[in-house]
């Protein structure tokens, strides 16, 4: 009878984890931000990263108007931060929010330029949320882990109820459509759908940064055995040739304007990845910023590095063989890790290590006792989110309000931790693993 109950009583902690953290963000981290705001006169407008994206693609395809234009952007921050930044203001946000995307996402929102932008903002919201949710399932099927009823809520109620998915659905982020589109486009190439998981891949490059290594990942697959699944290449070559072509059309030359966007963004953001700031933060005051930042790269390039012999004998692997999942996740979790952006949403990617791991967890608990305490500080690492906000939901309940809002840094801990840890486990559970198996 005990064991019977257990999965309920897991799914009911699951919920109350999650619902702690939809508590935290909306009552202490954004009641933070607001006090923050105000106390320094900085702006806050609907900050949907959604917003940008669609006025740029409105004004192109409506009025033909250069989305990557400064007149755009200044519209752009009208909307997104309430008025125009002002470099005079010190505490103004340094972020310009500029249409840093390839031209061709407006064939993806094209659809929706003509609604108006309150209401989409409700729609997107809960289409993000959907899709979340969705994912979850789709990469269920490409690990072929078949869960009862009660796991599969509880794998959803923990996604959708993580900071990441809640950071990325409040902010609308379409870092969260990518990463249900790269789950759809694995899912396809699991079950043999090539052609349409090919198209999904290339529809993913709306952001470059986040697909390229899943996509290099599956292309290679594919020409590995190329008879077999040439039509995964198919499928990406037509659409991304479309998109290329239809972006071309509708801005000539828009290349460019995209590079140097991109190369703007990066000068006023001075975005880092996962590992140069795990870098960073060990050296503290012993080594300047840039020492943080180049041996940051050397370690990027070397766990691409130590990735590149895995995944080449991976790459004969039949889609419905363990093999091919860990190679996908293996890839996301490198994304996550090396990418130039730490924001804590990108770590949805995280989302198929994280369920292989638990899938394999008898390979760490009953292995050595480094595999043991490695697994451990994984767990613990992924678990701190919810121990975090849970504590300061409870002070905050408890009429506590100011001490909640001063611990607002809490759940933030560890998330730098987490994709190392997650990245070096199924690293190293992936040594040694035999190949061909089923999954």
């Amino acid at each position: 009878m005990r064991k019977n109950r257990q999965p309920v009583v897991v799914f009911t902690l699951a919920a109350i984890a999650a619902a702690s953290m939809w508590f935290y963000v909306d009552r202490i981290l954004v009641g933070y931000q607001k006090a923050d705001a105000a106390a320094h006169d900085r702006p806050r407008g609907n900050l949907s990263d959604l917003y940008p994206r669609w006025l740029g693609a409105r004004e192109l395809l409506l009025h033909r108007r250069n989305p990557y234009g400064d007149d755009i952007t200044i519209e752009i921050q009208k909307g997104y931060y309430g008025r125009a930044l002002d470099l005079a203001r010190p505490n103004d946000p340094k972020d310009r929010e500029g249409f840093a995307y390839p031209v061709y996402v407006v064939f993806l929102l094209a659809p929706l330029i003509g609604v108006p932008f309150p209401a989409l903002m409700i729609a997107f919201y809960w289409l993000l949320a959907l899709l979340t949710a969705v994912s979850v399932w789709l990469w269920l099927r490409t690990l072929q882990w078949e869960l009862p009823g009660v796991g599969v809520a509880t794998c959803l109620v923990l996604t959708l109820g993580s900071f990441p998915a809640v950071q990325g659905i409040k902010l609308q982020q379409l870092s969260l459509l990518v990463a249900a589109l790269l789950a759809g486009a694995a899912a396809c190439a699991a079950s043999g759908s090539l052609f349409l998981g090919g198209s999904l891949l290339a529809l993913a490059a709306i952001k470059p940064q986040l697909a390229w290594a899943l996509t290099a990942w599956l292309l290679f697959w594919a020409v590995s055995d190329w008879r077999a699944r040439r039509r995964l290449v198919f499928g990406f070559a037509l659409v991304m040739a479309l998109l290329l072509g239809g972006a071309e059309i509708v801005l000539p030359g828009w290349w460019r304007m995209f590079a140097a966007a991109i190369g703007q963004y990066h000068r006023y953001t001075q975005n880092q990845s996962v590992i140069e700031v795990v870098l960073s933060q060990i050296l503290g005051r012993f080594a300047s910023g840039s020492a943080g930042r180049i041996g940051g790269q050397i370690l990027a390039a070397v766990a691409v590095l130590a990735c590149g012999p895995i995944l080449w004998k991976l790459r004969w692997e039949r889609a419905d063989t363990s093999g091919f999942a860990d190679g996908t996740a293996l890839v996301l979790a490198l994304t996550v890790l090396v990418v130039p952006m730490y924001a804590p949403y990108n770590q949805l990617l995280l989302l198929p290590a994280i369920l292989l791991l638990v899938k394999e967890r008898a390979l760490f608990l009953t292995g050595s006792r480094a595999r043991r305490l490695a697994y451990l500080a994984g767990t613990l690492a992924v678990g701190w989110q919810w121990a975090a906000s849970l504590s300061l939901s409870v002070i905050y309940l408890l009429g506590l309000r100011a001490w909640a809002l001063k611990g607002w840094t809490w759940p933030f801990f560890a998330t730098f931790a987490v994709p190392v840890l997650i990245f070096a486990m199924i690293l190293v559970n992936m040594r040694g693993k035999p190949l061909g198996r089923p999954v």
